[in-house]
């Protein structure tokens, strides 16, 4: 007798449907794989979805991140004073990641209990205890789960300071901040379509801005700083706008910067498409889950500390916190979850002090961070995805 296999409840799913196999047998009969058709067409809706002039897809959210920092380097023409970016100690590394490999240096603040981003306040007191702020660049505000950080007084914060302000919205897909989509209020800001994420593609990025300068940067450096940075290649007409300028008959192969290999591929973007036009329907999903489930564990709310329900948040996964973890501590309650098959993973750590990479920060940051220590200590999330049953 064959074995039923056990049920497991995923962090994030997702599941080809009709329109997911057409958009794939399209690329596939197009007979182009690289970026093209689809790739613009995914670029055009997200910017349009999103509030933005541009978008620049890339292939991953990390990619999106490097991108952007290299760009602001090249339009803000920073030297080596100006290089500390002020950004959130609890999220996924690559924010941080991204920051150094891009050389600049993340400066920590912490985090609001319920929300998990920075806050103005903390931004604001930061400044105002140093000397040296004209070290600093930018203001990195992380939505993380969905939550949005305060965008309208870290504006204000960052045009008081002359800081520009980056959001990393790779968890935010469709969230909702004073009427605006998260990823609209900024310089530039950044969007995952991992397969856990809201919008999802597998692997891929994206990078939205208003800013002419930084769209045409982001699409030179995006292909290794190549010369140019039409929409469509028009060369096989005959009436290439870079040739003459290039003295070279494909200026696709002539490099004025030095960039990186950050395209993507038509499949991806084409499996993204078809998740844009039921983005809705999405994050519709998504919440009621989250209310569901708030519902159902409200009598557990004296151990557990459950999401703060908000009908302008689309939830990228249902965070739970410990509230005291000598009742139970998270590594026992995830390990109890696991046994009943549902997926479960740590609220990323605080990254000065509980990540190994950034471990040489540990003492710099030691007891500056109490509620990210808290949270990335006792944090972490389950499923609420839109493919979840009652």
């Amino acid at each position: 007798m064959q074995m039923m296999r056990k049920r497991r409840i995923f962090v994030g799913d997702f599941l080809i449907g009709k329109e997911e196999r057409k958009a794939i047998i399209e690329v596939m009969d197009a007979g182009i794989i690289s970026e093209s058709k689809k790739t613009r067409e995914f670029e055009k809706l997200w910017s349009g979805y999103i509030g933005t002039k541009y978008c620049v897809a890339v292939n991953s959210g990390t990619s999106a991140l490097i991108l952007g920092w290299n760009a602001l380097k090249i339009y803000k023409n920073i030297g080596s004073k100006r290089r500390k970016v002020i950004t959130s100690p609890v999220t996924y590394i690559a924010t941080s990641n991204s920051l150094v490999l891009s050389g600049f240096e993340p400066v920590y603040v912490d985090i609001d209990p319920q929300k998990f981003v920075i806050t103005p306040d903390n931004i604001e007191n930061h400044l105002k205890s140093i000397n040296n702020v004209d070290e600093y660049i930018a203001i990195n505000p992380v939505h993380l789960m969905g939550y949005c950080a305060d965008m309208n007084r870290i504006n204000k914060i960052a045009e008081k300071y002359d800081l520009v302000v980056v959001e990393d919205s790779a968890q935010a897909h469709g969230s909702i901040y004073d009427g605006r989509k998260a990823g609209s209020m900024s310089l530039f800001s950044i969007f995952s379509f991992y397969i856990a994420h809201n919008i999802q593609a597998g692997e891929l990025g994206a990078l939205n801005t208003n800013d002419e300068k930084i769209f045409y940067l982001a699409k030179k450096l995006k292909a290794n700083g190549r010369f140019c940075t039409c929409f469509v290649c028009v060369r096989k007409t005959g009436k290439c706008p870079k040739k003459d300028m290039s003295g070279n008959n494909d200026p696709r192969f002539l490099h004025d910067l030095i960039g990186y290999n950050f395209k993507t591929m038509e499949f991806q973007t084409a499996l993204a498409v078809t998740q844009i036009k039921k983005v809705d329907e999405i994050c519709q999903k998504r919440k009621s889950n989250v209310k569901y489930l708030n519902e159902k564990l409200n009598k557990f709310s004296n151990i557990l500390q459950l999401p703060l329900f908000d009908e302008n948040v689309s939830y990228l996964a249902y965070p739970i916190v410990v509230k005291d973890e000598k009742i139970i501590t998270r590594e026992k309650l995830c390990e109890e979850l696991e046994k009943y098959g549902i997926e479960t993973r740590p609220l990323f750590g605080c990254i000065p002090t509980q990540q190994p990479s950034f471990s040489h920060l540990k003492n710099l940051y030691r007891d500056k961070l109490p509620v990210a220590d808290y949270i990335g200590r006792n944090g972490f999330y389950i499923g609420c995805h839109q493919y979840l049953s009652k």
